[in-house]
């Protein structure tokens, strides 16, 4: 076997990667777990409030893992949901005043939907499943796969809605001057039903993929 064969298989099965790579597909936190389902709904009808938003729950989900393992061995289990809680607010803070002080007018319409990161159930999920049972490290390139995973998603909803919807995307008009916009997927109705087709596409792919 060649040394160049044998570097690229040890990297591929190494437990970093495959914490990593897990958020992003097999264990996507939407597509498997259909969680994060609330904020994917509402902001998803513009692509810089999918890319914020996405971005704000990768910040608070990678950091909140890190010291929630940290401290995984003095939280006492009995209240260690509060204790997630705590950890998970201050990071969201962080990431509400960033955008308050930055960007003005996505923090504006964002509104409430970044103070509602913390009761995002992929952060909670992935404290109790993983962070408070694993290292540091392997916690981070979780919370970070589970996070990019979540904004991939986001976007490819965005994607289509702030396309159909309203004929642009980034702000820059994309589609013809005689395009009619889509309204219905400008709200959530449209939205249901395109996150209904993108899980559809997803579970055909993955038991292809598994057969």
């Amino acid at each position: 076997m060649s040394p160049k064969k044998t570097v690229k298989r040890s990297f591929k099965h190494a437990k970093w990667f495959k914490v990593f790579t897990a958020g992003l597909w097999q264990d996507h936190p939407t597509f498997c777990m259909v969680l994060g389902i609330c904020s994917m709904l509402a902001v998803t009808n513009r692509m810089n409030n999918a890319i914020a938003m996405g971005l704000g729950v990768t910040f608070c989900t990678a950091f909140s893992s890190l010291f929630i393992s940290i401290f995984r061995n003095v939280i006492p289990a009995r209240v260690r949901m509060l204790a997630y809680m705590v950890i998970i607010a201050t990071f969201v803070i962080c990431v509400d005043r960033f955008l308050k002080a930055y960007f003005p007018p996505i923090s504006e319409e964002l509104g409430p939907y970044v103070g509602l990161i913390i009761t995002n159930c992929i952060l909670m999920g992935r404290a109790e499943a993983y962070a408070i049972k694993n290292g540091p490290l392997l916690s981070v390139l979780d919370g970070l796969g589970c996070g990019i995973g979540y904004t991939f998603m986001l976007m490819l909803m965005a994607l289509v809605r702030e396309t159909s919807g309203f004929g642009t995307l980034l702000g820059y008009r994309v589609m013809p001057g005689h395009w009619t916009n889509w309204v219905v997927m400008t709200i959530a109705p449209g939205a249901f039903f395109l996150l209904g087709v993108y899980l559809w596409i997803f579970r055909t792919i993955a038991k292809k993929t598994e057969a």
